[in-house]
């Protein structure tokens, strides 16, 4: 029997993710709040200007503001932490460094941690004060264990002096989204990268050669998937048509919002809105129910792979989900744009290039109507206490600002220097024939690779971008994905804020254990069949003796306290 004990976390590759930035779904925590009036990007109580500057000016410009590039009055140096990928280890000779350095005046002085254990060690630093000044790829809620002990800034006591962050705030409508990122001081300490745009970076692929042989539209509803599921077992019936290699965390997440519940990746902390205010446990839920008998019933009726769920060696570069796959066995899949990349190189060589057709398909509707998860944030950064210390401060906060949010430096992040490294004409974006692009494919056999030996399109690059940036280096098929998404489906009501103070989070952090390891369990169960929905009552009752009332009362009791205190 497999181990049923198995938690849903992400495991795509690194290549999967890179070049597909629209947003996770998985990001549930990111959610959104009643304004509170302050000015966009604000902090608490409209406290902006409050603290003393005086001292801490060096190399800042006085008339900095959107749409100004910034270049440091005097030149000074600033640390930051960088993750290295196996596939893509920083170079000291990565021009992307040289060019920030000459147009800003700032020498970027990395220190690097593996991506392996690249959180662990994150954590570790900050705990032991060893953390460099600027500490990125951080996602809203990765701050919560810094708050209280004063071990990275409340940067929402800074942000006036942001201005091309505020301007984005503004102009893409995310204030609600930013009001939520505050904890129980009414202080964010982590500011994200902004997304003009966002839908769920995974969904289903389609097989639609296999599709249209049959004569089967693209299914619009999870009920529409299952019947044409049914038809294509029909007409192969020693194969499953439907099959993912991410443990069953991606395909149940993608269909959560759709049955009115999160599951699998975007389970999170597995509150969700209860509709008067306050939050429920959606692992309880009877919409969580409707989407287990859903998929246990596509299990049972041989059209959802089992070894999806089970596969020992299920995730990226999984040999038995892959290989049928690969085969052709499976019609529709769980996975990314990425992931479309990836399956198509392999597939060229299995079935023949240009003999089979496969595109990522908008997330079907479900019971609770087209919803899709919650708008969010992608990563952004925290700075350490030391900053705030610094004569440069001022200047670090303006530095930031131009090479997280300017529109120039988004550019430059991801393309590297016009003229140079690419060429732009009527907002068409073309590399040097000189430069290769392997995570787009573009240009395969040029000597040199932006990304692996320039340093552009590395992680800084994906942060904050625009819809027209995004759209740069997308596919024709990912941008009509995206275009589809934002005409016909419609993202779930963020939860309402609920921010716990640090005695409050130990206390979580306990309970959400036991709590998510009993859903975990029960969901593969009932999935598999190796648990009778009959038992529904029973798991409920399993949950509930794991302490789900202490936690439920937890998390509302912060929620309305955070009522109280914003209105």
């Amino acid at each position: 029997m497999p181990d049923l004990r198995l938690t849903f976390h992400p495991k795509p590759s690194r290549r999967q993710l890179l070049g597909w930035s629209f947003g996770v779904a998985g990001l549930a925590a990111i959610t959104a709040c009643n304004s509170d009036g302050t000015d966009p990007g604000g902090g608490a109580g409209g406290e902006q200007g409050a603290v003393d500057l005086d001292g801490k000016d060096v190399g800042a410009m006085a008339d900095y503001e959107a749409g100004k590039q910034f270049t440091a009055t005097e030149p000074f140096e600033l640390s930051i932490l960088w993750s290295d990928w196996p596939e893509q280890d920083i170079k000291p000779t990565w021009q992307l460094f040289d060019h920030i350095a000459e147009l800003t005046n700032v020498t970027l002085v990395t220190s690097n941690v593996p991506f392996s254990d690249a959180v662990d060690r994150r954590n570790l630093l900050i705990s032991a004060g060893d953390a460099p000044q600027i500490i990125p790829l951080i996602y809203a809620g990765d701050e919560k264990p810094f708050v209280s002990g004063g071990a990275v800034l409340p940067m929402s006591d800074y942000i006036e002096h942001m201005p091309h962050y505020r301007k984005y705030v503004e102009d893409w409508d995310l204030q609600l989204l930013v009001d939520n990122l505050k904890q129980f001081d009414g202080k964010y300490y982590m500011v994200p990268g902004l997304r003009e745009v966002s839908v769920p970076t995974f969904s289903l692929l389609v097989r639609t050669d296999i599709f249209e042989d049959l004569g089967l539209a693209i299914p619009e509803t999870w009920d529409e998937l299952r019947d044409a599921m049914a038809t294509i077992k029909e007409s192969n019936p020693d194969a499953i048509p439907l099959a993912e290699q991410f443990e069953g965390a991606s395909i149940i997440n993608v269909a959560g919002p759709a049955f009115g519940t999160r599951a699998g990746w975007g389970f999170g902390d597995g509150m969700i809105d209860d509709g008067n205010g306050g939050l429920k446990y959606a692992g309880t839920s009877e919409e969580y129910r409707t989407m287990l008998e859903f998929f246990h019933g596509m299990v049972a009726d041989g059209l959802l792979d089992p070894e999806t769920f089970t596969s020992k060696n299920a995730g990226a570069g999984s040999e038995v989900i892959t290989a049928k796959i690969f085969r052709g066995d499976v019609a529709v899949m769980g996975g990314a744009a990425g992931t479309v990349t990836e399956y198509m190189s392999k597939m060229d060589a299995t079935l023949g290039a240009g003999s089979y057709g496969l595109k990522m398909i908008t997330p079907p509707g479900g019971p609770a109507g087209p919803m899709i998860g919650s708008r969010g944030f992608w990563h952004g950064f925290m700075l350490t206490p030391d900053v705030a210390e610094s004569p440069n401060f001022l200047a670090t906060l303006q530095f930031l600002d131009w090479l997280y949010y300017s529109p120039e430096a988004r550019e430059m992040l991801r393309w590297g220097i016009e003229g140079e490294t690419y060429t732009k004409e009527g907002g068409t974006y073309t590399l040097s024939p000189d430069l290769s692009a392997d995570l787009w494919n573009l240009n395969p056999d040029a000597p040199l690779d932006l990304q692996k030996d320039l340093g552009f399109s590395s992680f800084l690059a994906e942060a904050t971008e625009s819809r027209e940036l995004i759209e740069s280096y997308s596919t024709e098929s990912t941008i009509a994905y995206m275009d589809d998404v934002l005409a016909n489906r419609t993202p779930r009501e963020p939860n309402p804020p609920a921010p716990l103070d640090e005695m409050e989070l130990e206390q979580a952090a306990i309970m959400q254990t036991p709590l998510k390891d009993t859903v975990d369990q029960a969901t593969l169960q009932f999935i598999l069949g190796q648990r009778d929905l009959s038992e529904w009552d029973a798991y409920v009752a399993e949950v509930e003796a794991q302490g789900l009332q202490a936690f439920v009362d937890l998390v509302n009791g912060a929620r309305q306290r955070f009522v109280e205190a914003n209105g």
